[in-house]
């Protein structure tokens, strides 16, 4: 049984639809468990994330996928946060050579989410993990999938806190597609 893990930050609550779209994706697939993490303000002290218990998790986990809004045109305080407290894991490549992917979602069409698609890719390159992005060409399926056309993982957009409905159907594909890769390639 493979463990595939949803790290996240919301704030406004659509982050955590996808993450949710996302794990459901995960869970729908044969021989995954999956991990549901949202890092939250109790989690930080001081401005150092300080939850030892889900990085211990993330330890165990085959695949990571990391997920955080988009602010000012990378991920949020809290998620940085969280990636710093990654450090230690870092220096010893605890996380090598597990899956990883990514997702992200801001108020503009052009609100600089590839950039913090590819924070998360740096993140996840930097630990010696293997990035996972979509295998759809942008709109060229008949569901309409990955709508805004991002290859590197998922970019969702809503100015009104109300998700597309393609974008959470993206979100669910993109668990899938872990999930397979994870029972692939981890034995």
């Amino acid at each position: 049984m493979k463990n595939i893990a949803v790290v996240f930050h919301s704030a406004g609550g659509t982050t955590r639809q996808l993450a949710m779209a996302l794990a459901a994706g995960v869970a729908a697939m044969p021989d995954v468990t999956v991990i549901q993490a949202e890092i939250t303000g109790a989690d930080i002290n001081a401005g150092r994330f300080c939850n030892h218990k889900l990085l211990a998790q993330l330890d165990s986990a085959d695949a990571i996928v990391f997920g955080s809004p988009t602010y000012m045109g990378s991920v949020s305080a809290q998620f940085k946060a969280f990636a710093d407290a990654t450090s230690e894991r870092w220096e010893s490549q605890l996380w090598a050579n597990k899956i990883a992917a990514g997702f992200t979602i801001g108020s503009n069409f052009s609100g600089d989410q590839l950039h913090t698609l590819q924070y998360l890719q740096i993140l996840a390159n930097q630990h010696g993990m293997l990035w996972a992005g979509l295998n759809i060409a942008g709109n060229h399926n008949s569901a309409g999938l990955n709508r805004l056309g991002a290859q590197s993982g998922l970019i969702a957009q809503s100015a009104d806190g109300v998700l597309h409905e393609t974008d959470l159907l993206t979100a669910r594909y993109l668990g899938q597609r872990v999930a397979q890769i994870c029972n692939r390639l981890i034995t």
